[in-house]
């Protein structure tokens, strides 16, 4: 958004108002609808410094005031908009009657504001993309799928189809994590109590010692001062971190890519998120593919609801070699991210015209790894939270204990 500010004349007086706009041609439009009088001219300008720092306020605050849809709320809007369209309702209408009848106050103001764009002449696409975050990047691609293919209520239909796929997932992953989250909460909470009540029982005694003690116990020495008087700065500290990382992770695209680079690094992380990109690229490819959007359109439109940077920088050089006359598989082959038996899947389809049908088998084959990974979660946590409790036991044990068999040694040595 740009800051115009407009000269109108009103009773005579001439009188400078600013706001906002996206482009030069809106700002005119706006400023003859919000301000009384004569338009003289109307210039981009810089904002004024309070408004700039209103502006960083709203943005470092945006994501903690923003609350995406509730997976159910949305998949039985997108069911219920699929049924209506396909019964000839209009899209507006099938909006404004959805968003009227439901209790769910997010979903009422998103389906809202897109019922009143479309009557303004927007397209679905356009203005759901005003709602990225609430909706999704999948809910998009779906929607410009069936916005090319002419066919909305069958591309909602198979929106819901995924999104319930998606939902399923999730729950398995939450089940999946249920146990080892809960360990570790257990286990924190325990290791805090101990480090800030029954450490400091001991401290007086580790100090009468006036000898060298052990790293371990000079350890939870450090972490006792460090709990006890600064506590408070430090969980202070955590909550401004956290709110600097969402900033910075939603508004500076160079630190998302870093994080996102360091995320494909790390044990089992970057094996779910690389599976769970490659099913959701595949599962809108082919449904684009299969509805005979051209490969290059079907890249663009798959590659675009990739959110995890450096894959999508690969993914990218795959349309950008189908546009300079390449095949398909010969592009996803320099990505270096599938296996060589999918492009021979890939080359076989392309081939002998079938690529929509290869696809969707590749499409099965990468949720087949997904949902395995899913699956196998908890056993593959378990060797990493087993080695944390390891490791926080024999901390406290020998930080307490370490000393004092010291102390009974220097007590038996002098008698």
């Amino acid at each position: 958004m740009k800051y115009f500010v407009a000269t109108v004349l009103s009773k005579g007086k001439k009188t400078e108002h600013g706001f906002y706009a996206e482009s030069k041609k809106e700002a005119h439009y706006l400023a003859k609808i919000k301000f009384t009088g004569m338009v003289i001219k109307v210039v981009e300008a810089a904002p004024p410094l309070e408004d700039q720092l209103r502006r960083f306020k709203e943005n470092l605050f945006s994501n903690v005031r923003k609350r995406k849809l509730k997976q159910d709320a949305l998949i039985a809007a997108v069911r219920q908009m699929a049924v209506m369209t396909n019964a000839g309702i209009s899209i507006h209408d099938s909006l404004r009657e959805i968003a009227d009848a439901t209790t769910d106050k997010v979903l009422q103001n998103v389906l809202g504001t897109m019922a009143e764009d479309i009557n303004a002449g927007h397209s679905l696409s356009n203005s759901a993309k005003k709602f990225g975050y609430e909706l999704g990047t999948l809910t998009l691609a779906m929607i410009e799928l069936g916005e090319k293919t002419g066919n909305m209520a069958e591309a909602l239909h198979k929106l819901a189809d995924m999104l319930e796929e998606i939902r399923r997932n999730i729950i398995k992953f939450k089940k999946a994590m249920a146990y080892p989250r809960n360990v570790m909460i257990a286990m924190a909470i325990a290791f805090t109590v101990l480090i800030s009540y029954v450490v400091p029982q001991f401290k007086a005694i580790f100090e009468q010692l006036q000898a060298e003690l052990p790293l371990p116990t000079k350890i939870l020495l450090f972490l006792e001062h460090l709990f006890n008087t600064y506590g408070p700065y430090v969980l202070a500290a955590l909550i401004v971190f956290f709110f600097v990382f969402r900033y910075m992770l939603n508004h500076n695209r160079e630190f998302r890519y870093k994080w996102h680079q360091l995320l494909l690094k790390l044990y089992l992380i970057k094996n779910i998120i690389m599976f769970a990109t490659l099913n959701r690229f595949t599962l809108v490819f082919s449904e684009l593919v299969r509805a005979g959007i051209p490969i290059s359109d079907a890249l663009d439109t798959s590659i675009g609801m990739i959110e995890t940077l450096p894959l999508q920088e690969k993914l990218l050089t795959v349309r950008q070699t189908v546009e300079k006359g390449g095949t398909l598989y010969s592009g996803l082959a320099e990505t270096k991210l599938f296996e060589n038996m999918i492009i021979q899947m890939i080359s076989a389809g392309e081939s002998s015209g079938q690529l929509d049908a290869m696809m969707q088998k590749v499409m099965e084959y990468y949720k087949m790894r997904f949902d395995a990974i899913i699956d196998g979660l908890s056993e593959a946590i378990e060797p990493i939270m087993l080695l944390l409790i390891a490791a926080m036991v024999v901390l406290l044990a020998l930080g307490i204990f370490l000393p004092m068999w010291e102390m009974g040694n220097a007590v038996q040595g002098r008698r």
